[in-house]
């Protein structure tokens, strides 16, 4: 009776002991978006770009049919370690067809674990955590890009993104002026009230090319397949942050902007394979792969140089990756628990 009650014992404190799901934080959105010091972030995902420790996988894309719906859904696995430090992976389905649900396309969640143990640390919202870090990153790169001294910025896009890019890029640089353009001229007027009282002058435009040409730096985050960055419009000296155009039909410049930019990317690995903004230039001919001056990961650790002139017309595209989310994660993780 004794050894059968020592390999009950045995059995049970092992699963208690490895699975302490009362411990797992749950950081949420509103968490998220209350306590996001974007400058801190940015230092963050810099570090974290800077370091040679950190191990990042392709992210593993599988699309799997969804016959009630008659639409294809997609799975994104995105794994990113820090061997004995950290560790994560981002989960997100796309159901194009939620619609009818009254539920958005994308979901996702992201789980960070202690990765000594294997433990799971936390789980967080992974679509506050996307467009924060997604935001840090930009206005990282426009730290080694733009001009010190850019005071204006022309916002592309009125997503979930545009508050947070202009945010981020105000935290990094001097500005002064905003402008937002969007297809809804509404929802650019929402935005424009919503940041009435930052520290810059925010005004919403009807029309991109009226203010194109006169800005320091240009943000555009949009799902576009046809350009609305054009060279033509460009002048010396501005930095072209391009965000949106995730897949390789679409586009947000088209290719006199990026003959006539300085191209950088976020990472090599994603950056040549998965927008339009790079693949197409690369297949046409109007860009070869060594025209790129460098990514992130050379940026930071100071193998490469950003911008080399007052002149000069930087572009940087991005296409995200698994180290800025554990970046992020990690980030989000210290606050919640004061570490």
């Amino acid at each position: 009776m004794l050894c059968e009650n020592k390999l009950v014992c045995y059995c049970i404190k092992p699963f208690t002991y490895f699975y302490p799901m009362d411990n797992i934080k749950q950081i949420s959105t509103e968490f998220i978006e209350e306590n996001t010091d974007f400058l801190a972030l940015i230092s963050e995902i810099k570090s974290h770009f800077s370091s040679d420790e950190v191990i990042v996988p392709m992210r593993h894309h599988h699309d799997f049919p969804n016959p009630k719906v008659q639409a294809d859904s997609t799975l994104l696995l995105m794994p990113a370690w820090n061997p004995s430090k950290n560790a994560g992976v981002k989960i997100v389905t796309v159901s194009p067809e939620n619609g009818q649900f009254e539920m958005p396309s994308i979901q996702g969640t992201y789980i960070y674990f202690d990765a000594i143990k294997g433990s799971i640390k936390a789980i967080l919202e992974a679509k506050s955590l996307t467009v924060k870090r997604t935001a840090a990153a930009s206005a990282l790169a426009s730290s080694y890009l733009s001009k010190e001294n850019a005071s204006s910025l022309l916002m592309i896009g009125t997503g979930a993104l545009s508050v947070n890019l202009i945010k981020a890029h105000a935290s990094v640089r001097p500005i002064k002026k905003v402008f937002i353009w969007g297809r809804n001229f509404e929802k650019a007027t929402a935005i424009a009230t919503q940041l009435k009282h930052e520290d810059f002058e925010i005004t919403p435009v009807k029309s991109i090319e009226e203010k194109m040409s006169d800005v320091d730096i240009i943000s555009c985050a949009t799902l576009s397949k046809t350009p609305l960055v054009f060279g033509k419009h460009l002048k010396a000296g501005q930095h072209i942050d391009l965000v949106g155009a995730y897949k390789k039909d679409m586009r947000e410049a088209n290719d006199e902007a990026i003959t006539k930019s300085s191209v950088f990317v976020d990472t090599f690995q994603g950056g040549l394979k998965e927008s339009g903004d790079i693949v197409i230039p690369l297949q046409n001919g109007t860009l070869q792969e060594e025209e790129i001056k460098a990514d992130l990961f050379q940026l930071c650790s100071n193998q490469k140089i950003g911008r080399t002139s007052e002149t000069e017309i930087t572009l940087f595209k991005s296409v995200g990756h698994a180290l800025e989310d554990l970046a992020a994660a990690n980030y989000y993780y210290n606050k919640f628990t004061n570490e």
